[in-house]
């Protein structure tokens, strides 16, 4: 079994603060994504898995083992880096077997003349030999192990890294933005790849980017990173859906959520953006509150509607089967954004006024400091959320 578990983990370099109290438990076999924006420590910890860098304090093990100072060679992880990392001098078999070479065959074996004088060294290389042939066939590259680095493509090289991972038959894959050298075509189709191999080895991955489109179709889990802060660790769906943070709320989305700034006036009631609008919770008067709403939570008023947000169209964007349409409210600093149907557009003219409506159950509650508000009967499904 090749369950990890981070246990308060720490990391500075000088005074700068990279990782903060980081605890984390990733269940065997389970595809679990880092994802955070540049800067925010994800990378460094996924080294820290590696055993490329040490931590300052806190506890790390892997399959029940603390791997706590233990070489990167004796962890049993493999990693796949956002380079690819491959020796360019080197045909695309030599790349894939170095692993094995380096851990099956002795300094002595290795060398190219008396290597091969030495007992067992023929058979080793056979079997390594026939296990870079197969895993090249699996990826596809079985054509191209005899191509260096400088004659493949982006996806093809990003294909040699992974089989340079796979030929080490590793517990856990360990990958730092794989797909972010790639064009857009060929990253959707990689994720397509990489879940299919995921589902096919069984095997613990440990996935590293700030893509969250990637996040989202790759993941059993998501952990959202700013700051070296573990923000909050949950189902794709949930992250979107019922986020327990406004960064986390903030990060992930496209075109991102609104958010807007609100007072309570009465139990159960809000005041934002010239409307009064019914909260999910209840909470005090004079409350500061953010509301957090999906652009397509909203839905054109109906008429004599009280509860309405009321603006005039800046700009429309058309994406075939949805217009985003861009508004500015009173007292709202950016355009509001709101996705509706195709069929709308002639209500959604620029310099229209428009009157939207959102469901109570689709508003996010924050408090001053970012915290979720909940409300202990209220229950945000993901089946209520994409309706």
């Amino acid at each position: 079994m090749a369950e990890l578990s981070l246990t308060n983990l720490t990391k500075s370099y000088g005074q700068t603060p990279v990782l903060r109290d980081v605890s984390l438990d990733i269940a065997h076999g389970e595809f679990l994504t880092l994802l955070g924006p540049s800067g925010c420590g994800k990378s460094t910890l996924l080294r820290i898995l590696a055993g490329l860098e040490v931590q300052d304090s806190g506890n790390l093990s892997i399959g029940g083992r603390n791997v706590d100072g233990l070489r990167p060679r004796a962890r049993d992880v493999a990693m796949v880096f956002q380079s690819y990392a491959l020796y360019p001098h080197m045909a695309v078999a030599a790349n894939m077997a170095l692993p094995l070479r380096m851990r099956r065959l002795s300094a002595w074996q290795r060398l190219p003349l008396i290597g091969r004088l030495l007992p067992g060294t023929g058979r080793t290389k056979a079997e390594i030999e026939t296990a870079v042939a197969s895993t090249a066939e699996a990826l596809g590259i079985g054509h191209l192990l005899s191509r260096k680095p400088g004659q493949l493509s982006g996806g093809q090289r990003q294909r040699v890294a992974v089989g340079r991972a796979m030929v080490r038959d590793p517990a856990v894959f360990l990958m730092d933005e794989p797909l972010s050298n790639l064009d857009a075509k060929l990253r959707v189709q990689m994720r397509t790849e990489i879940k299919e191999l995921h589902k096919r080895l069984g095997v613990t991955f440990v996935f590293v980017t700030h893509d969250q489109a990637e996040a989202m179709t790759l993941s059993d889990r998501v952990a959202v990173m700013l700051g070296g802060e573990l923000l909050q660790v949950a189902k794709p769906q949930d992250i979107y859906a019922d986020p327990a943070d406004r960064r986390v709320a903030e990060f992930v989305g496209s075109p991102k959520i609104n958010m807007l700034k609100a007072v309570v006036r009465e139990r159960g009631r809000a005041e934002t953006a010239g409307a009064t609008l019914t909260l999910p919770v209840e909470q005090p008067p004079g409350t500061q509150l953010t509301l957090g709403i999906r652009p397509e939570a909203f839905q054109l008023a109906g008429r004599d509607r009280q509860d309405v947000l009321r603006g005039y169209v800046r700009l429309v964007e058309h994406l075939g089967s949805d217009l985003f349409v861009h508004l500015d409210l009173p007292g709202m600093d950016e355009p509001l954004i709101a996705r509706l149907p195709v069929e709308q557009a002639a209500e959604a003219a620029v310099g229209r006024m428009l009157e939207l409506t959102v469901p109570t159950e689709r508003l996010l509650v924050f408090d001053e400091a970012g915290r979720r508000v909940r409300h202990s009967a209220h229950v945000v499904s993901v089946r209520e959320y994409a309706r």
